[in-house]
């Protein structure tokens, strides 16, 4: 079963062996608005913990996605581009940004559960 952990900045990381799925919440989508683009990095990459990972813009504001935890991407939503509502229709399913091999496992352990993110944005 997938651990899933969260940031203050409002991204996911859903975690499943050495593998991170990373995306924006619920909370994060419902405050942009309409996303009309996502820019993703390519496969291969690394990135550090607070790198930014993605861009994503919608009708109200550009905003980037940080990565929750340092590792190379490894696959990334290749079919988002094309079809960014996927982000405000289902952000922790279809809506996913890309996947990471994690490099430093501890580093999930200073991100938020469930119920801390949700007491962080006053649920």
């Amino acid at each position: 079963m997938a651990t899933i952990r969260f940031t203050k900045d409002h991204e996911y990381v859903s975690v499943d062996g050495d593998i991170a799925t990373v995306g924006i919440t619920d909370y994060a989508q419902s405050q942009l608005g309409d996303v009309v683009y996502v820019e993703l990095p390519t496969a291969g990459k690394t990135l550090k913990q607070g790198d930014e990972a993605a861009v994503v813009e919608s009708v109200k504001a550009a905003s980037e996605v940080y990565a929750p935890v340092s590792g190379t991407v490894v696959e990334i939503n290749a079919g988002l581009p094309d079809s960014p509502s996927d982000v405000n229709e289902d952000p922790l399913g279809k809506g996913w940004f890309l996947k990471l091999r994690l490099a430093n496992p501890a580093e999930l352990d200073a991100l938020m559960d469930e119920a801390a993110y949700q007491a962080h944005i006053g649920a």
